[in-house]
Parts: C-alpha cells; sequence; structure tokens
C-alpha cells in the first residue's frame, strides 16, 4: 500500500488502538470506533513555505496526507477561492468575512475532497466496487471519482434528494437505489445491501477513515490565503460533521507543528428543523440523542443521529466555538442576502452557515475586529429551483 513518509496508521477515536491501514479499511476492528490518520509529526520538517508543494489542488499538503499525488485518484479537486465579502463583514459588525467557495470543485462540492481520499484508499485495498449512502452530493462525487479509477459504485439516496444529484449518479455510471423515506431510510438500506455484499467497500461518512481526512485541508487552504492568519471564527453547516472536524485537526496540526499560534472557534450552524448538536451543546452532553422527527429543506444537514456527535462537540468546546441554529425561512433568506449582497452563490444547506453567523453576531458572539470565515460546500446552482421558489412565495 503506497503511502506518505510520515503516515502512521489509523488511531480508533473510541479505544484508543492503533492499526495498520493496510489491514483496516473501515472502522475499529475491536470496537467499531472511527479510525483516524495519525502521523508522525516529529518526522516532519516543514515551514510555512514549505507545507504546500508543487502538485495541483488539496494534494500540496502530500505530506500531512496519508496518500502521496502519485497514487492519488484525482480531478485536482481543492484550491478553491476565499471570496471576501465586504458587504457582509458591515452587516455583521466585523473587521472581514470571508466565504470559502467549495462550489469550484469538480462536482460542484466539498465531497470532491473526501472522495478523492476515501476512493483512493479504495484502489490501494484492492476494491472493485465502492458504496455509501448520501443526502446527494457524496453519491454524486463518489460516482465520479469511482469512474475515474475504474471502480463500480452503489450509491443509496432518500427520495427527497435532488435531481441534480440523482442525475448525475446516473450520468457516472452509478448503480442507484433511490429509497421512499429520509437519510436514516437509505442509511438502513445500504446497512442491509452491504450485508450482502462483502465485496463492496464502503466510502461512507466515518465509516472509511478518510473522508475527514480530505476535508481538513480546507483549513490550511483558509490559512495560507489569509497569509498565515488564523480566522477568528469558522462557520460550518453541520450535518455529519465531517468537514468541522477534519478542519479542527488541520488547525490543531498547523499550531502543533509551530506554523500558527491559535485555533480558530468553530462553530456548527443547523436547521432548527434538526439540531442535535446544538441541542448537545447547549446542554452540555458528550453525545447527542438523536433528533425524533427531523424536518428542514435543508437535506445535506439533515442528520438526524450524528454517529460522531463526539468527536464534533469536542471540536467545539475546545476551539472555544459553538452551536447555532436557525429557521428554514432565515436560512433561505441567507441564501438570497448573499446572492445579491456578494454576488455568490451559496448552496441551500450551505447558507446556513450566514443564517448563523447572523445570528451569532445578533449574540455578541463577534468582536469588531474578529475575522469571520463562512464555509459555502456547495455550488448553488445544486439548489437554484430550492431558492428560486422561496423568493415566488415571497412575489418576488
Amino acid at each position: 500500500m503506497e503511502t506518505t513518509a510520515a503516515f502512521a496508521g489509523l488511531t480508533c477515536t473510541d479505544c484508543g488502538e492503533t492499526f495498520d491501514a493496510e489491514d483496516t479499511p473501515g472502522r475499529c476492528p475491536d470496537c467499531d470506533g472511527i479510525l483516524d490518520p495519525d502521523y508522525d509529526y516529529d518526522a516532519l520538517d516543514v515551514t510555512r513555505e514549505t507545507l504546500a508543494g508543487e502538485a495541483p489542488g488539496l494534494w500540496r499538503y502530500e505530506s500531512l496526507l496519508p496518500f502521496p499525488r502519485s497514487a492519488a485518484v484525482t480531478m485536482d479537486e481543492g484550491e478553491t477561492p476565499l471570496v471576501e465579502a465586504p458587504s457582509l463583514a458591515e452587516e455583521l459588525g466585523v473587521e472581514a468575512v470571508y466565504i470559502k467557495d467549495e462550489g469550484r470543485n469538480p462536482t460542484g462540492t466539498f465531497k470532491d475532497r473526501g472522495q478523492a481520499l476515501a476512493v483512493t484508499a479504495a484502489t490501494l485495498h484492492g476494491a472493485t466496487d465502492v458504496a455509501l449512502a448520501t443526502a446527494g452530493n457524496a453519491g454524486q462525487a463518489a460516482s465520479a471519482y469511482a469512474a475515474r479509477a475504474g471502480l463500480d459504485s452503489h450509491v443509496f439516496v432518500p427520495s427527497r434528494a435532488s435531481f441534480v444529484n440523482k442525475a448525475m449518479i446516473n450520468v457516472h455510471g452509478g448503480d442507484m437505489t433511490v429509497v421512499e423515506g429520509r437519510l436514516g431510510d437509505a442509511g438502513a438500506a445500504f446497512e442491509d445491501a452491504l450485508a450482502e455484499h462483502d465485496d463492496w467497500h464502503p466510502v461512507q461518512t466515518f465509516v472509511t477513515p478518510y473522508r475527514h481526512e480530505g476535508k481538513k485541508t480546507m483549513l490550511y487552504e483558509t490559512v495560507e490565503q489569509l497569509d498565515w492568519e488564523v480566522p477568528d471564527h469558522v462557520v460550518y453547516p453541520t450535518g455529519g460533521g465531517v468537514g468541522l472536524v477534519g478542519m479542527h485537526k488541520a488547525a490543531r496540526e498547523l499550531r502543533d507543528l509551530g506554523l500558527t499560534d491559535e485555533l480558530p472557534a468553530m462553530w456548527a450552524a443547523q436547521s432548527e428543523g434538526c439540531a442535535p448538536i446544538v441541542e448537545a451543546f447547549d446542554e452540555g452532553k458528550e453525545m447527542h440523542e438523536a433528533w425524533e422527527y427531523p424536518d428542514t429543506i435543508c437535506g445535506g444537514i439533515e442528520v438526524a443521529d450524528p454517529g460522531a456527535s463526539p468527536l464534533i462537540l469536542d471540536a467545539l468546546r475546545e476551539s472555544g466555538g459553538g452551536a447555532v441554529a436557525t429557521s428554514d425561512e432565515d436560512i433561505l433568506d441567507s441564501a438570497v442576502t448573499v446572492a445579491q449582497h456578494e454576488g455568490v452563490e451559496m448552496g441551500v444547506t450551505c447558507a446556513a452557515a450566514a443564517s448563523g453567523a447572523w445570528d451569532l453576531a445578533q449574540d455578541g458572539a463577534f468582536d469588531a475586529d474578529d475575522t469571520v470565515v463562512l464555509l459555502n460546500t456547495g455550488a448553488g446552482s445544486k439548489d437554484a429551483d430550492v431558492v428560486r421558489s422561496h423568493l415566488m412565495s415571497k412575489g418576488i
């Protein structure tokens, strides 16, 4: 298995045991906990000038990834722009607001970062098929990267998944199963199918150890794009929390390597219709309770039972951030406001970050000299019909 020099293996976030990556393609074989890529940081000799190499996209950070660019299944994902948003900064009463625009990735979302590493791992394990359940975007990304690698993909989506995602899964040659209901129903169907196909390699959130590892590169890029100034706050639209966990890990790595001095406050933004992380954070719990009746138009963050909630909550608390939930109405209004004031097209799910930031500003979470980064995790064109319908409902 071709790996980078500093990659030391996989450590279970629950029991603490460490495993050889070549022998462990999924969760912890001892306790079924989430596995996290680990590195021999003492062996790394990196500076601000040398952290990023010459490879395109996220593979610039090869030294802090498990696999080298030479082994990668890639379409040069990453290196997305950090767009300054002065009008939003004025409205939020802060020094600066930036939008990390992940809609510029190959399939239009940040899911490409995670699937690039997950599908690379699948090929290195000799897989012929990859499989996952998804609200939509991760399935589109998985089918695209599987196609590039010459693998078959099996994607389980809820009936409410967007037409764009379903269409592109088909276009990429994915074997798609549409399940009546919501994400949890698609997940149950996926588990049933996986039990019958032991040759399928899961690229499911926090089943593969590598999706959060790909997404951590968003934080590396953000800090570099800010000339090595760590933003004061990062607001992230949170369902499963893969990107939030990954970005917090990256912030700790940069600090511990001596490249930065502090951590950005991480904020989980959710919809009031499905806010298990907000509820757990507000109640001081170490783990969420499943949201009984999820109901939000933001399908990408309608995750009623996020299995990695202890990692998410740890990241929020360690970084000095928190969690915020806003209404679907406010989220849709925020998508429109960002488009009309800054020109950036935010996906509906992603606009929870903007809506949450406004709420946090009103609650005094930000100072006047702060820098705030909002994660636009997907292109607004994927949800154009939803946002347009929202405008039409207001007679616009």
